[in-house]
Order: structure tokens, then C-alpha cells, then sequence
């Protein structure tokens, strides 16, 4: 199968074997995770502060931020509520700390990522009501965060996307704030992948049917590609995809969520949902791993330009 991956993202594989995800090795993989993200180092010369924070969901529990500003300037700025990925039962806050300072300088905007909480410990709805909140906190601190409130991105990685694509389902149906853009990278949208039949060098790599499996269970509380799946959970299960907003979709052609990716962006065309879908030839899951990489830099600029687009004044 590697002979299908573009030759510049081979040496990602070995930065991010294939993940085998269950009840006894998720902690270990956890904290690895947690450890190679503590190694990085932060960029510097971006002109960019950051500080920690958290914001009050409904039931008075404190959900933890990282609040991201660029320097200079006196006006209102556009503003993005990013969340991670981690397939719904990894990652943190930090993960995508060094991404998330490089992000707020290209783009000038202010970011504010949610720290939700992870399941099996919190199965859905859990994750998408504590981005809710932040979300909220956001519109509601606009002014405090010289944020201008008509201009809010969100923005996520893998499971990160999911929950991007459910918390714009969430807010339309909730009558909550708006969101001028979802940016959302290679997503995880639809938990009956697991039970479709996909063809084989899609999620041969990084993160392969076993993880999805795991993944969406442990978010569930129950088995994948059951008939009572909440929207909320999985985006794809949403039956109307009108009034969302402007979307950005990127993916591999050999990530296994290309398909639901692919057929997620052919509905939000079909509802009038102004959308663009970016599939990069020879990717895997995560292929972004290799910032340098070319497929890698063509994505960072089409997801960017489309961000740019949608929050400019």
C-alpha cells in the first residue's frame, strides 16, 4: 500500500503508525500523546499572546480555553473557535497549541481553542455542549475579546471537524450564535463507516478501521451504525443540511473518511450551502504531520485562503 502515498509524506508514517486503539492501550497512548506534544516548540516571531482560560457551561461546570491573539491593531477582529482532534477520545487544549499560534498570525484573527471533554469518561453529547459553550462565551465576551461577533470560524482536525460540523448543526437548530464559516479538516463525520465496506488502501494508514470502531463506541456508548444516532454526534446523520454555513472540507484520497468527507460536502451543495472540497492526492490521515511537505503546505494555504475569505470585513 505505500506505494500509493505521495513519496514527500512517506517519513510521516513513521512519525504516526497505525494506532491500535482499545480500552487497555488508550492511557499509554494518551500520554505519549501529551508528551510528543509538550516537545514541541513554540513558534516564535509570530507576534502572537496567548493565556488560559475557561468558560461556564449550563450545569456550572468550567470548560478550559486557550485564547490566541495577534499584535497590534485597535479594531474588532475576526475570531475562530478551534477544536482538536484526537478520534473523540484524545488530544488536548495543547495539541494543536504551536498550529493555533501560526494559525492566529496568517489569518489575524483571534483563536480560542476548547479543551471539551473526551470520551469513553463522557460519551456525546458531552464534547459538542462543551464547545456549545465556548462558542457562546465567544459571541457573549466579543467585546472584552475585541472580537467582532459577526465574524466566528470554527474550525477542527479529524474528530475535531466532527464536532465542528455538529456545533454548526447544533447552533442552527438551537437559534444560537451565528457562525460565519466551518473549516473543517478531514473530518470525522459519520459513524456507519464502520460498518460499510471501504476499499482497502483507504485507512490502510494512521488510523485505520479497528481505531474508527473504537472511537465512535466509546463517543456512542454503544456500537456503530445504529439507527438512533444524534446528529449531534455524527453530522452525516443530520437529514437537512440547509441554512449552514460556508464550508471549507479537506482530506487524502487515502484517509478512510474520504467517502463520508466527499459525500458530506455533495449534501451541503444539494441544501445551497456555499462549500469547497479539497482532496489531496497520495494523503493520509493526518498527513499534516509533515508541515513542510508540499501536499501539506497546499492544504494549509487552500484552508487559510477560505478562512481568510469568509472573515474579511
Amino acid at each position: 500500500m505505500r506505494h500509493l502515498v505521495d513519496p514527500a509524506l512517506l517519513p510521516g508514517l513513521d512519525v504516526m503508525p497505525a494506532l491500535d486503539l482499545n480500552d487497555q492501550s488508550l492511557p499509554a497512548i494518551r500520554e505519549g500523546m501529551e508528551q510528543m506534544t509538550a516537545m514541541a516548540p513554540e513558534p516564535e516571531g509570530t507576534g502572537v499572546s496567548w493565556r488560559a482560560d475557561s468558560v461556564a457551561a449550563t450545569d456550572g461546570r468550567q470548560v478550559p480555553v486557550r485564547i490566541y491573539t495577534p499584535a497590534g491593531g485597535t479594531e474588532a477582529r475576526p475570531a475562530i473557535l478551534h477544536i482538536h482532534g484526537g478520534g473523540y477520545v484524545m488530544g488536548s487544549v495543547a495539541t494543536n497549541h504551536a498550529s493555533n499560534m501560526l494559525l492566529a498570525a496568517d489569518v489575524g484573527a483571534v483563536v480560542v481553542s476548547v479543551d471539551y471533554r473526551l470520551a469513553p469518561e463522557t460519551p456525546a453529547p458531552g464534547s459538542v455542549e462543551d464547545c456549545y459553550a465556548a462558542l457562546c462565551w465567544l459571541h457573549e465576551q466579543a467585546g472584552a475579546l475585541a472580537v467582532d461577533p459577526a465574524r466566528i470560524a470554527v474550525r477542527g482536525e479529524s474528530a475535531g471537524g466532527g464536532l465542528a460540523a455538529a456545533l454548526c448543526l447544533l447552533a442552527r437548530d438551537r437559534g444560537g450564535p451565528a457562525i460565519a464559516h466551518q473549516n473543517l479538516i478531514y473530518p470525522m463525520l459519520d459513524d456507519r463507516t464502520c460498518i460499510t465496506r471501504q476499499p482497502d488502501h483507504l485507512g490502510a494508514f494512521v488510523w485505520t478501521p479497528q481505531a474508527n470502531a473504537f472511537g465512535w463506541r466509546s463517543l456512542l456508548g454503544q456500537n456503530p451504525g445504529a439507527a438512533d444516532v444524534s446528529p449531534y454526534a455524527a453530522p452525516a446523520r443530520a437529514n437537512d443540511l440547509s441554512g449552514l454555513p460556508p464550508s471549507f472540507i479537506a482530506v487524502g484520497a487515502l484517509d478512510l473518511f474520504l467517502v463520508e468527507d466527499m459525500d458530506y460536502a455533495r449534501r451541503l451543495i444539494e441544501a445551497g450551502v456555499a462549500t469547497e472540497l479539497h482532496v489531496y492526492p497520495g494523503a493520509y490521515h493526518g498527513f499534516d504531520v509533515l508541515p513542510d511537505a508540499p501536499a501539506s503546505v497546499r492544504m494549509k494555504q487552500d484552508a487559510t485562503a477560505a478562512l481568510r475569505s469568509a472573515l474579511t470585513a
